[in-house]
């Protein structure tokens, strides 16, 4: 599409402007150069997004290739490797210290790897500074400036690169339309509310279309309804503006509901990578099956006799899988069913039982183990009063105690 190289980056650079359906041919530097006519809008059309997928120019695939960080003997991030799609949402996922954030901090050029590559586009960017990375981060604290307005905060970015006023104006005034923002552009900081002031940061980050987008857990300070609020209108931007985005949270709700695939992480490596449906219903190791879903997978120890798992000598399931002991069985709360004693696959005192709103959790004691079933809102069971569950057997997983693999059977 554009013969010559520095041209081209130079255009695709101020990704302000988008290409028109007409292109000239003029010299640049004595060479020849195809030059679109272009104009100038902010959060690009249809005919960028066309222009892209069809030449394959700005294409911002993010490829992390044996990454690695240490401090001292600490191993942050050991040996990763990750290809993220052009305008993909991918959420790394993990507990505290398990280097979710450290590997954003890499991408952004906040860190830098002690080995291993980081490419985004076709660029190395190991050696690049954050500012000429093309990324936007927004952060858990939100990093507003409290003596600048609404307006100041999402323009900055735009006035630090001497965007004419005009254009800062035009496109300030989109970007707050796209969070709900455009009433309290002459507000400061302090006179907004949580979510008010997390839609100030993601308005600054959207503000300059950068290539890629970085969330280091933003909603982590709010509470639970705004937290809901908020999630549905990342969805809908992350649809809306088509960004490749790396988003990091510790909510394993937030990477359900948010991401288009998930990489789940401990100790610094990436456990299992994919759709959030594919993690959920097929979880690789003992780790993943006990982090994903809430309420939590039921996972309890014990082994196989005569085709049933037992606890302590108790059966509790029927699996079909030669005898052995030293495994963890794990099924999750949806997938047993409250019966009358005698009417399971068995039976056990009533723990705790918990109206959630849709359903009850009613938790069970076998054996010194717990375990949780859903049940209709409706249901009622006093606490010690002895219950049936019945266990769905096709939605057994097994797991080696020792190692946490996933066993196969059948």
């Amino acid at each position: 599409m554009f013969d010559d190289v520095p041209l081209r980056k130079a255009i695709l650079h101020r990704r302000a402007f988008v290409p028109d359906v007409v292109s000239e041919y003029v010299a640049y530097e004595g060479k020849a150069a195809s030059l679109f006519c272009i104009r100038m809008q902010f959060f690009g059309n249809a005919a960028f997004d066309r222009w892209k997928r069809e030449t394959g120019e700005g294409m911002a695939t993010i490829s992390l290739r044996s990454l690695t960080k240490r401090w001292g003997d600490v191993i942050a991030v050991d040996d990763q490797s990750l290809e993220i799609e052009d305008t993909e949402f991918l959420v790394l996922l993990g507990p505290s210290g398990c280097g979710k954030t450290t590997t954003m901090r890499m991408i952004a050029g906040l860190e830098q790897p002690s080995a291993g590559e980081i490419w985004i586009g076709d660029r190395l960017v190991n050696d690049a500074l954050p500012k000429d990375r093309d990324v936007a981060m927004v952060f858990q604290n939100y990093g507003l400036y409290p003596h600048m307005t609404v307006f100041g905060n999402i323009a900055y970015p735009l006035k630090v690169r001497r965007t004419p006023a005009p254009e800062v104006r035009e496109r300030v005034g989109a970007a707050a339309e796209k969070v709900q923002l455009g009433d309290l552009l002459d507000r400061k900081p302090r006179e907004l509310s949580g979510g008010q002031r997390q839609r100030v940061a993601l308005a600054r980050a959207i503000v300059r279309r950068p290539q890629v987008f970085l969330m280091d857990e933003p909603l982590s300070n709010l509470d639970a309804k705004l937290r809901v609020t908020m999630r549905a209108e990342l969805k809908h931007l992350s649809h809306e503006l088509q960004i490749t985005t790396v988003y990091v949270t510790h909510d394993q709700i937030e990477a359900m509901t948010l991401a288009d695939r998930v990489a789940i992480m401990d100790r610094g490596r990436i456990q299992q990578l994919g759709r959030p449906e594919e993690i959920y219903n097929d979880p690789k190791n003992l780790f993943v099956a006990g982090f994903i879903g809430s309420p939590a997978m039921n996972l309890v120890e014990g082994g196989i006799a005569e085709n049933r798992f037992r606890i302590d000598g108790t059966a509790i399931a029927p699996v079909d899988a030669p005898s052995r002991d030293g495994l963890v069985l794990g099924v999750r709360p949806e997938d047993l069913t409250l019966t009358a004693a005698g009417e399971g696959d068995f039976d056990a005192p009533v723990y705790a039982s918990e109206l959630t709103g849709e359903s009850v959790l009613v938790t069970v004691e076998v054996g010194g183990n717990r375990i949780a079933a859903k049940a209709d809102r409706q249901v009622q069971h006093a606490i010690g009063e002895r219950v049936g569950i019945g266990v769905d057997a096709s939605r057994i997983y097994l797991f080696d105690a020792a190692s946490g693999e996933r066993l196969r059977t059948g």
